[in-house]
């Protein structure tokens, strides 16, 4: 059977499965569409969550950053796991106690202001379109090659499968997809780091493997991997080059980003209790750990077989050449994503051979972060299903999170300002109607704005994470932890904090993402050496000291607002969700 075939079935099936599961727990209320009707069991909502929280960019992305930026970019690790720990024991159980179905809502009445409901509204639309736009960039590399398809068609594909589970069924509906997407895209992901593992250091588990010795030097991986970099002149695999100040802003924009996400954060609101909350939060660590734990091992193994495979006699011996590539059964896998535009190579100097190194103006080989993971397994030259089992993985990963960042800008369109504000009058069909309404927009938004997304998919989600860190988090916590801020405070600081943030953004990455609108760029930032996907940190400090300046200022907030806090914190049950 051909690669191709084998591709379409294995995808097929997962796709498949995805939709029947959707149709099995379709939403029949807005308690079961926006959460899940609090029913769903800590281990599998943990499991859920997991998917929800391992994105493209966690699957796809993050392990091709490392395998190019090494040492500087462990901070996707440190940053993305520090802040699910945060969320755990900081925010989920105090927010699945107040019993609201959506962050914005708990700004609302926390705040005792509709303003502060749309304030949390806006900041959560742009944070989770902006998050979505990293998805659909996933979506569309993995179609691009496993399906022979452009890439703007696999995004048309994607879309239409998360258009049909999504707005079926709702939170209860994404919730059982999302624990078959996890159970697809872990096995995706560890199988074929298995076997590389295997192959090259003769150890089966791939964390232990990369401290392992290599068998082609008889030294430790790293060393080995650390010689052939550095040997071609790109920097050094293991040592800083950015700076301490950059590498710490960005390690704490992604933890206070990822407590603020709000796909993630209404995960704990489907379960029954506050303590279910509590050991959903263990769970899904579990789950998520054993992907990032193999990340690391993933990202080095990939650069070094990349290497090897165009430099098969070392570093000091010549490249392949065209007429190898253009021939060779081991090298099939640098034709086909060549064809994907995803990676390229041109002889510049007309020698007939490749040349891949850190000159830019001498190296002739182009490879794009994002095909690093998917690509691994054919680089290796694995079995045709284990290739077949990492496109439906790196899909299942890129649409489950697609679809829990949707359901949470549906909710806060069809609930949160519709019902909450528009039309509080409005039906409980006419809201699910405003619900798959709104996100089956949201869907042709995200596919639109992914078509050019403003880098890689990993690049982009942290832009998402820095927009979440300077507006949702800190009036989380400050809701939830401080009696005195008040709604005139919470609303200046969300919109300080978003503001400025934004702003950086766009002046780095181009107004609205369009690149040639830019004014500086992360090699040459405007702050300091505060890359704009470091800055969600500084805008979470504005939304602080704007907040708590203005409360200072202003009339405290009322006395059964102080009262709610405090209720809030004491751990004594829950009470059920509340529509308003």
């Amino acid at each position: 059977m051909d690669q191709f075939t084998l591709n379409l079935i294995v995808v097929g099936a997962t796709f498949a499965l995805y939709i029947g599961i959707a149709i099995w727990a379709r939403a029949g209320s807005t308690a079961e569409f926006y959460a899940a009707g609090q029913g769903v069991h800590p281990v599998m909502n943990g499991m859920a969550t997991g998917a929800d929280w391992m994105s493209a960019a966690s699957f796809i992305s993050m392990a091709g950053i490392i395998a190019f930026g090494g040492y500087d970019t462990s901070a996707y690790l440190m940053g993305w796991t520090g802040g699910y720990v945060l969320l755990a024991m900081l925010l989920a159980p105090y927010l699945r106690k107040f019993g609201k179905f959506t962050v914005p809502e708990f700004i609302g009445d926390r705040f005792y202001s509709q303003g502060a409901r749309t304030v949390a509204v806006i900041c959560l639309i742009i944070a989770s379109v902006t998050y979505v736009i990293g998805q659909m960039t996933g979506v569309g590399v993995a179609f691009a090659r496993f399906l022979e398809v452009e890439t703007s068609t696999g995004l048309y594909i994607g879309a239409a499968i998360v258009f049909a589970y999504a707005v079926l069924g709702g939170m209860k509906g994404i919730t059982y997809t999302q624990v078959a997407q996890y159970i697809v895209l872990i096995i995706a992901y560890t199988i074929p780091a298995i076997f590389i593992s295997l192959q090259l250091t003769g150890n089966p588990i791939p964390a232990l493997g990369l401290f392992a010795d290599a068998k082609s030097s008889g030294q430790p991986l790293l060393t080995t991997l650390e010689g052939l970099v550095t040997d071609l002149g790109f920097k050094s695999y293991l040592t800083q080059s950015d700076t301490t100040l950059n590498m710490f802003l960005f390690t704490v924009s992604l933890m206070i980003g990822t407590a603020g996400l709000p796909h993630v954060i209404v995960r704990f609101f489907t379960v029954p209790t506050v303590k279910d909350a509590r050991s959903s939060a263990g769970w899904a660590l579990v789950f998520i750990a054993l992907l990032y734990l193999t990340a690391p091992a993933v990202a080095a193994m990939a650069r070094l077989n990349l290497i090897n495979t165009f430099y098969p006699n070392g570093v000091a011996e010549a490249p392949v050449s065209i007429a190898d590539i253009d021939s060779k059964e081991e090298l099939q896998w640098v034709r086909n994503w060549a064809k994907t535009g995803l990676l390229a190579f041109e002889d510049k100097n007309g020698d007939g051979a490749i040349t891949y190194n850190g000159d830019k103006d001498a190296n002739e080989l182009t490879v794009n972060n994002d095909i690093m993971v998917l690509a691994n397994p054919e680089i290796a030259n694995l079995p045709g299903w284990v290739i077949a089992l990492v496109a439906a993985g790196g899909l299942a990963a890129a649409l489950s999170t697609a679809a829990g960042l949707l359901m949470a800008i549906s909710s806060a369109v069809s609930h949160d300002l519709i019902k909450g504000q528009l039309n509080p009058g409005i039906s409980e069909k006419g809201e699910l109607l405003a619900a798959r309404i709104s996100m089956g927009v949201a869907i042709a938004v995200a596919t639109y704005l992914g078509l050019n997304p403003p880098g890689f998919a990993a690049q982009t989600v942290a832009l998402a994470f820095g927009l979440a860190a300077s507006s949702i988090f800190p009036a989380l916590m400050m809701g939830i932890f401080s009696k005195r801020i008040n709604n005139a405070g919470a609303v200046a600081g969300m919109l300080a904090g978003l503001i400025v943030t934004i702003i950086y953004i766009f002046l780095h990455k181009g107004w609205f993402f369009v690149a040639d609108t830019a004014s500086f760029s992360d090699a040459d930032p405007l702050l300091l050496s505060i890359k704009s996907t470091s800055f969600g940190a500084v805008g979470a400090l504005v939304n602080f000291a704007v907040a708590y300046v203005v409360s200072s200022m202003t009339k405290e907030p009322p006395e059964e607002i102080q009262e709610l806090v405090e209720s809030i914190r004491i751990p004594r049950g829950s009470g059920s969700a509340q529509a308003h």
